[in-house]
């Protein structure tokens, strides 16, 4: 263990099962969970982050039937042949060391798609649809599905599951005003309103019993009017405890909130001031995750050692890299190539219905297909640029054996990344840079 990261990378017990670290690989929609066939794609993906490391990786959102699927013909969990697929996700994260859990998400009336349910009949400021409201006896149909969802998850080899209950969907619909104007026992008083998260959990714990794990993520900041308090967030926070729930992950604004929340703009960390409020006061005894712009060990270890939080939630940094925590427990953190919170192309292509990838590692979700080895016959390389492209070409080149010499008329490695980089709220840019002199020097790249 590196003591630079004790924190960081020491074990979590959850009682029937111990975590290796406190790195939670968070929930990324990626584009691989509709292929077809046994996903061998999303496999490839999910087994290079636990060879990396990671202490539970999440998966995308998993709808738990069709009504909350985030579009037609979405990823959805609801039979046993379904579940047979997904024995090869499983299979492949086991396999390299790791540990899996499945995100149920209903999408409710984010849904894009005309079959839309919410608690009320109220259009969602981003989305085209005008959602159904869901009848008394569909709100329990809805339950038993994310309960069913749970138990085809254990079936499937799933070590748990994370129950979405934050960013606007439909949990989180059902919690506030500003979406839940039911007279019934669904509605009203907040005690009311927080049954339908409660029972989802309660049911979905009666279904898999004790020995498996359950993360429920709570919105502990909505970010638009007629949101949660803070006096409703701890009461919910307490139900989900008493209700099952092994581990709270911090959820942080609504889709549809105008605030940001993970654009390279919203400093390191800035969130975990709320995670650190529901730990400090005491109505939930459990383990709790912040997440949200955290991309070094260095950051992530300052949050568990000053008692932010129990682990660290990251998403985009585990698609930069994958062996984001084998290397800071190898001392070789000047080798993380980091994420620098562009958006470009993780959130971009899942916005445009493409396979998400990784600006600074294009091989993300690409595993099966994009691969380099050592080079039969080692020559020498020319490379002329020392902008991002040529950086990129030169440091693989020479990983793979070749004798590579990068030419550039600056003094500094970068290119126009070095413009792109006083550009304020662009400061991550500097990062990009930094792991790729630590590559050239490590693949013995001559500059001049």
């Amino acid at each position: 263990m590196s003591a630079s990261y004790a924190h960081l990378l020491s074990p979590l017990d959850l009682g029937h099962v111990t975590l290796p670290n406190r790195v939670l690989m968070g929930s990324m929609h990626v584009g691989l969970e509709e292929e077809g066939g046994r996903f061998e794609k999303l496999s490839a993906y999910f087994a290079a982050r636990a060879r990396g490391g990671v202490g539970l990786i999440v998966t995308g959102g998993v709808s738990p039937n069709a009504q909350g699927q985030l579009k037609p013909f979405a990823a959805t969990l609801s039979s046993r042949r379904a579940a047979r697929r997904h024995a090869s996700v499983t299979s492949a994260v086991h396999d390299a060391g790791g540990r899996i859990a499945l995100q149920i998400l209903h999408a409710g009336r984010y849904a894009y798609h005309p079959l839309s349910v919410c608690p009320s009949r109220i259009k969602s400021p981003i989305t085209p649809f005008t959602p159904f409201a869901l009848g008394a006896r569909g709100v329990e149909r809805t339950i038993n599905h994310f309960a069913r969802c749970t138990e085809l998850a254990r079936e499937a080899g799933y070590d748990g599951v994370e129950i979405m209950g934050s960013e606007g969907y439909l949990i989180n619909q059902f919690l506030v005003e500003r979406t839940n104007r039911r007279t019934d026992k669904w509605g009203g008083a907040y005690a009311n309103r927080m049954r339908f998260a409660t029972e989802i959990v309660r049911r979905s714990r009666e279904a898999v019993g004790p020995d498996f794990i359950i993360i429920y993520r709570l919105s502990m900041l909505d970010l638009v009017p007629q949101g949660s308090s803070w006096t409703e967030v701890l009461e919910l926070a307490a139900a989900i405890e008493a209700a099952g729930a092994s581990i709270i992950n911090t959820g942080i604004g609504w889709h549809e909130a105008r605030v940001p929340t993970i654009a390279t703009m919203v400093p390191r960390a800035a969130f975990t001031w709320v995670t650190r409020r529901l730990k400090e006061s005491g109505a939930i005894s459990i383990p709790v995750i912040t997440s949200n712009r955290i991309n070094t060990p260095e950051i992530a270890e300052d949050i568990l050692a000053r008692g932010d939080a129990d682990m660290v939630s990251m998403a985009r940094p585990l698609l930069a890299d994958p062996d984001f925590v084998r290397k800071a427990a190898e001392g070789r953190a000047d080798e993380i190539n980091t994420c620098i919170a562009c958006n470009q192309a993780c959130l971009d292509h899942a916005f445009a219905g493409k396979t998400t990838s990784c600006l600074v590692n294009p091989r993300a979700c690409h595993e099966t297909v994009l691969n380099w080895g050592p080079a039969e016959q080692p020559k020498n390389i020319a490379v002329v640029g020392a902008g991002p492209a040529g950086l990129a070409y030169a440091t693989v080149a020479a990983e793979r054996g070749h004798a590579v010499t990068l030419y550039d008329a600056a003094n500094e490695i970068g290119g126009q990344f070095n413009l792109a980089k006083q550009v304020p709220g662009k400061e991550e840019f500097h990062e990009t840079i930094r792991y790729y002199r630590a590559m050239m020097t490590k693949h013995q790249v001559t500059m001049r």
